[in-house]
């Protein structure tokens, strides 16, 4: 399993909203800015996030994005299930029903079902204000510009 620079970016300005924008909207300028990535491919993942009711998004003056869950509610899971294609550690278990000609006979797939099980259990435990209490821990060390995170 591999998380794409989109799943990584998604997280990273979930982090920054949870953070900065919970009760007032954050420009995209700004969070293209702060999080070091393109406006134009952050618009595709904040609509990905918008579509997906973990953001709220507003037009004109004013408009931004901010947080429609709560930093304690929301997990690494829920933002990764919207972005990537498959968090699954095997292909046989993209999809709920595992087509896999070979499933009935596989002896492999208990342990690939056991992992997968345990992926998803470890992201649904790490929740958003997790990493807001560990960027407000750094203060003084991890200016407010820093992206926080390492990964493209």
């Amino acid at each position: 399993m591999r998380i794409s620079t989109k799943g990584r970016y998604a997280l990273r300005v979930m982090i920054d909203l949870a953070k900065n924008g919970r009760e007032n909207y954050v420009k995209l300028q700004e969070l293209s800015g702060r999080q070091q990535i393109s406006e134009k491919y952050l618009e595709g993942i904040l609509g990905t996030l918008v579509r997906g009711k973990l953001l709220e998004g507003a037009r004109g003056k004013g408009g931004g994005y901010k947080l429609k869950c709560e930093p304690s509610e929301c997990s690494v899971w829920d933002i990764l299930s919207l972005t990537e294609t498959s968090v699954a550690p095997v292909a046989c278990l993209d999809d709920k029903e595992n087509k896999c000609e070979r499933a009935g006979i596989c002896i492999t797939l208990p342990v690939w079902k056991e992992l997968d099980g345990i992926i998803r259990g470890y992201l649904e435990g790490v929740k958003l204000d997790q990493f807001v209490r560990g960027v407000e821990a750094a203060d003084g060390k991890m200016p407010d510009d820093k992206i926080w995170s390492c990964g493209l």
